[in-house]
């Protein structure tokens, strides 16, 4: 199984990436993902899906507090 790589953008603590990373270990696909969010405490709602071309779509969810994590789909 392929591993979601997790990568931050700006000023962000090494331990929100950590925790990041351990949340979206056991997630191999968009339906995974989305399952992990309806699930989470309060349900996290997909804010926007941005196309980028007819193949792939960029997918973007709320994470902690005014951190984000952004999924590249195809």
């Amino acid at each position: 199984m392929r591993t979601v790589p997790v990568s931050a953008v700006g000023l962000v603590e090494q331990h929100v990436v950590e925790r990041a990373r351990a949340c979206l270990a056991t997630l191999a696909t968009l339906g995974d993902v989305l399952a992990w969010a309806r699930g989470a405490s309060p349900p996290r709602q997909v804010a926007e899906i941005v196309a980028q071309d007819e193949y792939t779509h960029d997918v973007v969810l709320p994470f902690d507090g005014a951190l984000w994590l952004v999924f590249d789909t195809t």
